[in-house]
C-alpha cells in the first residue's frame, strides 16, 4: 500500500517538476517557455540519433565481422 501511494506521489510531482524547471530555465534565458521546450526535444532527438549511430557502430557482432575480414586479407 505505501509502494502505491509512494508511486502516485511521484507521478504527480514529476511533471510538476519538470514544468518549474521549464520555467526556470526559460525565465533565465530571458525565451518564451516553447522555445525552450521545443529546443529540449530537439537537443534530445539529436542526442539520440548519434547515440544510435555509435551504438552500431560498435556493435560488438559487426566489430568482431570487420576483424574478421581485415585478418583473412
Amino acid at each position: 500500500m505505501l509502494m502505491l501511494s509512494l508511486f502516485r506521489l511521484v507521478a504527480t510531482v514529476v511533471p510538476w517538476v519538470v514544468n518549474l524547471a521549464t520555467w526556470l530555465l526559460a525565465r533565465s534565458l530571458n525565451m518564451p517557455e516553447p522555445v525552450v521546450h521545443d529546443t529540449g526535444v530537439f537537443v534530445l532527438v539529436q542526442v539520440q540519433t548519434i547515440e544510435n549511430w555509435v551504438g552500431k557502430a560498435l556493435c560488438p557482432m559487426r566489430l568482431m565481422r570487420q576483424v574478421r575480414s581485415l585478418l583473412q586479407r
